[in-house]
């Protein structure tokens, strides 16, 4: 993320000329998701997804091209809604909407424009340091002392489906770690990575991170939610900024989602909080 092949020339347009269109479509994903129970929701964000294209389009052409990459993804996740639910139905039909979302521009990427801008690099460009591993390791303890209060406290376990059974504490577990999966494949791999094509590196992290937090609104982390998924968001992307290892920041995530499936199945099942000494 750090090299100069990842830049696009400089386009003549100002500046803040070309970050206003970005800056529309990630406002268009806060209208989609964050705002996803207004009746006027869909009938704002998506012709404000639409201008923003258009307008980087007459822009500066380099740019419209990757945010409507980023306007792809968004758009086929706002074709339903990604309330968390585990009845089987829900579950295939979030299932293939998200695979859509990092599948199309994936592919528009490598068949159409005939590059290789979205990677999925594992390992990274070197070993991690101490810092590094530390945070993965922090990661976790952090999440036993944080989530379960968030949970409880806020009343967000709610937007969470009941759990009635094993096979949806099963397929509620799958969820949790698919959905935190394609949140590293869309957001720090495909929206970040074309973002920072253009734009400084913290000015990409922060349109990212608007368009990461509201869809973990429209998921289920409500409440004071925010306060933990976009400081989380904005450190995934710094995180990967500085390994370009998809395996590392993966790594975390799943570490904290193992927090986040546990807290949630302790909500619903009093038995569980023991493990967090909440009893």
């Amino acid at each position: 993320m750090t090299g100069a092949p990842l830049r696009v020339p400089r386009s003549d347009a100002p500046p803040w000329l070309r970050l206003l269109p970005a800056a529309g479509v990630s406002l268009s994903a806060f209208v989609l998701f964050g705002l996803f129970e207004l009746p006027f929701a869909r009938a704002v964000g998506i012709p404000l997804l639409v201008a923003s294209l258009l307008a980087a389009m007459l822009v500066d052409r380099e740019l419209g091209k990757d945010l409507v990459l980023i306007g792809v993804g968004i758009g086929v996740v706002a074709t339903t809604s990604v309330e968390a639910d585990v009845s089987w139905g829900s579950f295939l039909r979030i299932g293939v909407v998200l695979t859509l979302a990092v599948a199309l521009p994936l592919l528009i990427d490598r068949l159409v424009y005939r590059r290789r801008v979205i990677t999925f690099p594992w390992r990274g460009d070197g070993k991690l340091t101490r810092l590094e591993i530390g945070y993965l390791i922090a990661v976790p303890a952090l999440g036993y002392l944080i989530l379960p209060f968030y949970f409880l406290r806020s009343g967000a376990y709610l937007n969470w489906p009941p759990l009635e059974d094993g096979g949806e504490i099963a397929r509620f577990f799958v969820g949790v770690n698919a959905v935190g999966t394609w949140d590293e494949l869309f957001f720090i791999c495909t929206v970040l990575v074309l973002l920072r094509r253009h734009f400084s590196f913290w000015t990409a992290n922060l349109l990212t991170a608007v368009i990461f937090v509201s869809f973990l609104w429209e998921l289920g982390y409500r409440s004071w939610g925010p306060l933990l998924t976009l400081p989380f968001a904005l450190l995934q992307g710094y995180l990967f900024h500085k390994t370009r290892s998809f395996g590392y920041v993966l790594a975390v995530h799943l570490l904290f989602d193992a927090l986040v499936f546990l807290a949630i199945v302790g909500a619903r099942f009093p038995e569980v909080q023991r493990f967090f000494l909440l009893t």
